[in-house]
């Protein structure tokens, strides 16, 4: 698999048949971001207290095996404050979370200085993002192919990697907002595939309840009122998916000024038909 962040694209093995959280060897470094910051190392976690040191790894860690310049570290550190000493601070602290993160391993910190900065290395499988990637791209491969059991513990297997927010507490540079969008847009995708391999499995009645909690959530997300208005429909509840409809349609008109997206429309005037055979191919 490939991942794109910053325009730049990393392999990542795949990790086909491993649907938790890996547990870190002795030795081994994880690194989590699906949540606050965590280090761990066999079944410890390791503390990395002061805020500037989780900015300085969440950064390398979003840049995983690629040099980050000292210059953008310390503009990521102090944004607009920039100290006059900043490129002698930002050794100090690359200096103390080596040997925090060294201490921890046992085997040598991950960091390693390269012109013009730093970088992290770290193996596939140590950076929950990585993760959760992998086990997106595999859900997609079984959908693709029509193995929607596979494809929905693949896609609920990473959805569970999620602590919380992505980085919780350190918004407040450029790149960590940049990493943390682009990760959501991630999870809701994840979330939707995950939804539409249970409407293929006949389960429609288990995803109504998260529907109508995403549909909430996601007002102006229409694939979440499409997936809604079929699983009601399905479950004999043709009026309610009608309502959805409507409901969508007045919330887009008034925030946006838009009526629903074509597939929203067809799937509308195909319940009003009772259009069964259309419907059936509609997931």
């Amino acid at each position: 698999m490939m991942t794109y962040f910053n325009g730049r694209s990393h392999h990542i093995r795949p990790l086909i048949h491993n649907f938790g959280p890996p547990t870190a060897g002795p030795g081994r470094l994880r690194f989590d971001v699906l949540g606050p910051l965590r280090v761990r190392t066999g079944h410890d976690t390791v503390s990395v207290n002061a805020q500037k040191l989780q900015i300085l790894l969440a950064i390398l860690l979003i840049h995983c095996d690629q040099v980050v310049s000292t210059e953008q570290l310390t503009t990521e550190i102090w944004g607009t404050d920039i100290p006059r000493r900043a490129s002698a601070g930002v050794h100090v602290y690359v200096s103390q979370l080596r040997k925090l993160l060294g201490t921890a391993g046992g085997a040598g910190s991950p960091i390693v200085t390269r012109s013009p900065g730093y970088l992290l290395t770290a193996l596939p499988g140590d950076l929950d993002h990585h993760v959760f990637q992998s086990l997106v791209e595999q859900g997609q491969v079984h959908a693709r192919a029509q193995r929607h059991e596979n494809a929905v513990e693949c896609f609920d297997a990473a959805l569970r990697l999620w602590r919380g927010p992505v980085l919780n507490g350190l918004r407040d540079c450029a790149t960590i907002n940049a990493f943390v969008a682009w990760l959501e847009e991630l999870r809701l995708r994840c979330t939707e595939l995950s939804i539409e391999s249970n409407l293929h499995l006949g389960r429609h009645h288990d995803v109504i309840g998260t529907l109508y909690t995403l549909s909430t959530d996601h007002p102006l997300h229409e694939a979440f009122y499409r997936q809604l208005m079929l699983a009601l429909y399905r479950a004999e509840r043709r009026a309610d998916a009608l309502h959805v409809y409507r409901a969508a349609r007045e919330r887009l008109r008034h925030d946006l000024g838009l009526e629903p997206c074509r597939a929203l429309q067809d799937l509308h005037h195909s319940i009003l038909l009772g259009d069964d055979d259309r419907l059936a191919m509609a997931s």
